[in-house]
């Protein structure tokens, strides 16, 4: 089981997308994925068309049945029916997440020891975060194998990149201590890249000046992750043949490869 979070500590970057595309993508190419929705406000859990439940917190805090605590995504959401060979289950949130740490705070290994359950069961577990940092992230460190930073090529939110890649630093050596790996950086994934505006172009010489190969092709802004939103559909069922859809599954090739 690979174990990958969605991270930055700016909202608007794109996490939540990205994890969700992923997530799917890889389920539609065959893997088994369970996507944890770590963001309080519960928008990985709707974009795949399902209701916002308590799950993550009765998992970790009541000790739920993981049988109880999966959701099954529709294929119509996130692919095309009849052409998705693996499985995507979700495991929904709600306000109830801000509590967990207080709940845990005594574990901090209550998520990794939880989801090393599934172990050997699927294939990759993906976290979606919350912008604002907390103990509920130290957790999720503890519990992934590799973070992917989305970031728009923008000043703030190369801020909330460089705060997240410092707190990759910190939980990293509270890793250590724990006897576990460091978290490697899995990429740094430029959103709603706008190719020929000089900020955008200045923004991604920026990045790739500081962090090299670690940073994967721009994906750009595209109207059709907005009509897709609106839809209440994954690019991958709304628009299969579209351009903006090529261009995830590219992420989902180099996801593979981490």
């Amino acid at each position: 089981m690979k174990t990958l979070t969605l991270l930055n500590e700016k909202g608007g970057v794109g996490k939540t997308t990205l994890a969700t595309h992923i997530a799917a993508g890889l389920a539609i190419r065959g893997k088994r994925v369970v996507l944890v929705d770590a963001d309080p406000q519960g928008h990985a859990t709707v974009a795949l068309g399902l209701a916002k439940e308590p799950m993550l917190h009765d998992l970790i805090v009541r000790d739920l049945p993981f049988q109880s605590a999966l959701r099954r995504a529709t294929h119509e959401v996130y692919g095309v029916p009849g052409k998705i060979t693996g499985d995507l289950l979700v495991i929904p949130t709600d306000n109830s997440a801000r509590v967990i740490p207080l709940m845990t705070q005594d574990n901090p290994m209550a998520m990794r020891n939880r989801f090393m359950e599934l172990d050997r069961v699927i294939d990759y577990l993906i976290f979606d975060t919350a912008p604002t940092p907390s103990l509920l992230h130290s957790s999720i460190y503890m519990a992934t194998d590799a973070i992917l930073y989305p970031t728009k090529c923008e000043y703030l939110s190369f801020d909330g990149l460089i705060e997240s890649l410092k707190r990759r630093e910190e939980a990293s050596r509270a890793r250590k201590h724990n006897g576990l790996p460091e978290v490697v950086i899995g990429g740094i994934i430029p959103t709603m890249y706008r190719s020929g505006t000089s900020a955008d172009d200045y923004g991604l010489e920026i990045l790739r000046e500081h962090y090299g190969n670690q940073v994967w092709t721009p994906l750009p802004l595209r109207t059709v992750w907005n009509q897709a939103s609106f839809a209440r559909r994954l690019l991958f069922s709304f628009a299969p043949d579209s351009k903006a859809t090529e261009e995830v599954w590219q992420v989902v090739e180099l996801v593979e490869a981490i």
